[in-house]
């Protein structure tokens, strides 16, 4: 698509307020309505998608109760490789992969299925990946379940173009919202990534879908609301934050480190991704079930802690786990997450990017304060913004899903600097992010199939007309 000058962009944005504020005007309470009910979608989605992988997650460790590890991993990854590839090759192919790629699309004018069908398949076949042992994260799936229901949503509005655009990228922010428990994180990452906009209008459609879906989510969900109480504060963690001007320089130190390795990561998940296509086409259930039965022998011959996710996540959080643990848990997730993502499983990569960071954060951390005696106390959730930052270059974002699990105003100074200097490492080697390197991809493979039925299709050659008769004069 060619690039628009200066002018017409204007002209254009221009344009699309316009006819986002006349619909506003006529239809304002259906708009906020629309506005609401997506956010209701997203929210519902959010809570079954997480509440799906946690079923099966406990289930999976009953059987590692009874049965031995070695039998018991291998199986269920690739049983769960097999039946979520099953489900997105038959009834939804773009169901399949992270899904923030998907959106982006749409919102780039890409022609990319839309619709419920796809948020369906995404949602079961990523609790059953997931649930089976796939180390990735909800909150890619949540962000194309939300965006679905937007779409949705804008398709009962019979709404203008520029307004679905803006309802779908509400509608993925609404997903982070849920999930992450995290509205200002959602409406950031919709602004910041997405539509890469900040008109007013803009910006309080994007808010209202958000806070709502974090709000519903609290109704249903019941963590931030307590009946006789109301609404209450909640935090997955509840550290002793001080900062202190020297902690300036271990902070931005930290995000030097942890913006190469974001960016190395970055590489090895696209190279991943890259060679599974390669290898296998779109053989996507023999490349799913393969998947699973490595991942799950790799996880068999780790120790127990490694079998349960959410427990290695809150001990890295918690800062509870020792530089062992905390270096084999990064060396771990770091190759596990590459080969999950590689093989086009419906999971996300957030989740997994914050629990890097905080190992790498808390290996850090120990290393420097045998070196120096001493250790700023927000390492860990500054490592996890850092990670999010230099990988999906979104600094603002990072930021605010790792305050997020603390909800502390004063640890966001430290995981800003952090995240401020990974995005700035990491932006030195690609300007890029992952997913719009993964976009990129995404076109040259299109691009090269198109090249492939172009070689095979024969010139087209207009039928010569018939020749009259010479006796004929007419």
């Amino acid at each position: 698509m060619p690039s628009l000058s200066e002018p017409k962009k204007r002209r254009h944005l221009l344009g699309s307020s316009r006819s986002i504020q006349r619909l506003l005007e006529r239809r304002w309470l259906v708009v906020v309505l629309a506005l609401s009910l997506t956010g209701l979608g997203a929210a519902i989605a959010g809570l079954l998608f997480t509440s799906g992988i946690n079923l099966l997650r406990d289930w999976r460790l009953d059987l590692l109760d009874e049965l031995p590890a070695w039998v018991v991993l291998p199986a269920l990854g690739g049983f769960g490789g097999m039946v979520s590839a099953w489900l997105v090759t038959r009834l939804s192919p773009a169901a399949g992969g992270a899904g923030i790629t998907h959106i982006m699309g749409f919102l780039r004018h890409r022609p990319v299925p839309m619709g419920l069908r796809v948020g369906m398949v995404k949602l079961v076949a990523g609790i059953i990946a997931i649930g089976c042992g796939f180390p990735l994260g909800p909150e890619g799936p949540a962000v194309q379940m939300g965006g679905s229901v937007a779409w949705k949503m804008s398709r009962w509005l019979r709404a203008p173009v520029a307004f679905r655009r803006v309802i779908v990228a509400a509608g993925g922010g609404a997903g982070i919202a849920a999930v992450f428990s995290a509205p200002i994180g959602g409406f950031i990452y919709a602004i910041e990534e997405l539509l890469h906009s900040a008109r007013p209008v803009v910006l309080l459609l994007v808010l209202i879908t958000t806070f709502s879906a974090d709000t519903w989510a609290d109704v249903m969900g019941g963590g931030g609301l307590n009946s006789t109480l109301g609404f209450q504060l909640e935090r997955q963690y509840t550290p002793l934050v001080r900062f202190l001007p020297i902690d300036l320089i271990y902070l931005i130190a930290l995000g030097v480190v942890v913006g190469l390795l974001a960016e190395l990561y970055t590489r090895y998940v696209l190279t991943m991704q890259r060679q599974g296509s390669r290898w296998f086409g779109d053989r996507l259930i023999l490349r799913m079930t393969l998947s699973g039965v490595v991942l799950g022998c790799v996880y068999a011959a780790l120790p127990d802690t490694f079998h349960n996710p959410s427990e290695l996540k809150h001990l890295i959080g918690a800062g509870e786990a020792d530089i062992g643990l905390a270096l084999s848990s990064f060396v771990m997730l770091f190759f596990c997450t590459g080969l999950a993502a590689g093989s086009g499983a419906p999971g996300g990569l957030f989740m997994p990017m914050l629990t890097l960071g905080g190992a790498l954060g808390l290996t850090c951390g120990t290393g420097v304060e045998s070196l120096t005696g001493y250790v700023p106390t927000t390492y860990v959730f500054a490592g996890m913004g850092a990670f999010v930052a230099g990988c999906s270059r979104t600094p603002i974002s990072a930021m605010f899903l790792a305050f997020a699990l603390t909800k502390d105003l004063l640890i966001l100074k430290p995981i800003l600097v952090a995240s401020l200097t990974s995005f700035v490492v990491a932006r030195l080697f690609h300007p890029h992010s992952i997913y719009e390197r993964q976009m990129g991809m995404e076109l040259d493979s299109e691009e090269r199939m198109e090249k492939q039925l172009n070689r095979h299709r024969r010139p087209f050659s207009p039928p010569t007309p018939p020749q009259s008769p010479k006796g004929d004069l007419s």
